[in-house]
């Protein structure tokens, strides 16, 4: 994970998983709307965890 998608996932959830797949995409955007933090907290788990292809 670079620092830019760390910095990306803080400013702007949805953006920063967008290579994730739609699912990501969607989970992130429903839970940024919710609130900022848990947005930012489920983009740094999706960006954790290792591509699956």
């Amino acid at each position: 994970m670079s620092i830019w998608r760390v910095i990306l996932s803080i400013i702007c959830p949805p953006l920063a998983v967008y290579d994730r797949g739609c699912g990501s995409i969607i989970i992130t955007f429903l839970l940024w709307l919710c609130g900022w933090v848990p947005g930012v907290i489920a983009a740094l788990v999706i960006l954790n965890k290792p591509k699956s292809y």
